[in-house]
């Protein structure tokens, strides 16, 4: 019990924190949503328009900073976040509900996919040390992680698409589809985002690997391997309920910060695939100064991460109660 309060407390006081400073930065910053409206146009600024567009974004500008605090929580519990500068006039909120899903979709199951095969090619590979998986895969996939994230995307738009025209170059769907949940939308959203699918995935493997084996050849070390061993269980029981679940804890904690910060998408990947996700979204806010964009996208990616670190937490926690015990 004194284990779950501790991570709770720290939850709250994390989100508080986050949301303070959310709040502060963009009104210690000059200007506002409205005068970055008018600015794009030259000339003289309208009193009349320029009214009218601070009524828009909600700008009062002779509101108390105490009493704007307490509207700002209000509005987050309301999941109200304001006008979006760069999608005017529609809501930060319905922006951001349609770019997520595409996100999720793409780094999310890359993300997860990338652990899970890292995982257990690190294990293998270190059970089997010096044989042909440890001297193969390991190497090549941890040279593939250094290659940068663009670079890669557009060797492959250039090979795949241009060269070959396997797959689709760019955007989330063909916009003849009509967006809907059909065999259509769904065998071409998914045509169109092999790519940048494969791309997060060869990047992003290789650490799992190599962290995951050298994880799991300090485990198999350790006196407890060897009383297994000793006892006569099976090579497989020990590689997996001895071996491979104390190696993998270190790893529990990486895992949940690379859940958390799905959420923000992969920026460069989105950006060069020009994919609909939240990271071609939040570079589009910060290019456009959408200061209320901007701050759901910071919250919405500190809740993630907080989030996937209490999981984290609650899992290496059932995994090993040595943890519990210490806390």
């Amino acid at each position: 019990m004194r284990f779950v309060l501790r991570r709770l407390g720290f939850f709250v006081v994390t989100l508080w924190a986050a949301i303070t400073l959310n709040f502060l930065i963009p009104r210690l910053m000059p200007g506002n949503a409205a005068l970055s409206m008018m600015s794009r146009y030259k000339g003289h600024i309208n009193p009349n328009a320029m009214h009218a567009l601070e009524v828009a974004f909600g700008i009062k500008t002779h509101e108390s900073l105490v009493h704007a605090y307490f509207t700002y929580i209000g509005n987050i519990a309301r999941l109200h976040f304001g006008i979006s500068l760069t999608f005017f006039p529609d809501t930060v909120t319905h922006q951001v509900l349609q770019a997520l899903p595409w996100t999720l979709a793409l780094v999310g199951t890359t993300t997860i996919l990338a652990f899970i095969l890292g995982t257990l090619i690190g294990l293998v590979a270190a059970w089997r040390r010096g044989g042909v998986l440890d001297g193969v895969l390991p190497p090549i996939f941890v040279i593939t992680s250094a290659f940068p994230y663009f670079w890669l995307a557009l060797l492959a738009i250039w090979l795949f698409s241009i060269k070959l025209g396997w797959f689709a170059e760019s955007g989330g769907y063909d916009v003849t589809t009509t967006v809907a949940w059909s065999w259509a939308f769904v065998s071409d959203a998914f045509r169109h985002s092999v790519l940048p699918a494969v791309t997060i995935l060869v990047t992003s493997i290789g650490g799992w690997i190599l962290t995951m084996r050298n994880n799991t050849i300090t485990v198999l070390a350790e006196d407890y391997v060897r009383m297994a061993r000793a006892k006569g269980l099976s090579p497989w029981r020990i590689m997996w309920h001895y071996a491979g679940r104390n190696a993998i804890l270190p790893n529990l904690t990486g895992f949940a910060m690379s859940l958390g910060f799905v959420v923000s998408g992969a920026i460069l990947v989105e950006f060069v695939f020009n994919y609909p996700g939240v990271g071609w979204m939040f570079l589009q806010s910060v290019e456009n100064q959408d200061y209320a964009l901007m701050q759901a996208l910071f919250l919405m990616i500190t809740v993630a991460v907080l989030i996937a670190i209490l999981a984290a937490d609650g899992a290496t926690a059932i995994l090993d109660p040595r943890t519990r015990d210490r806390s």
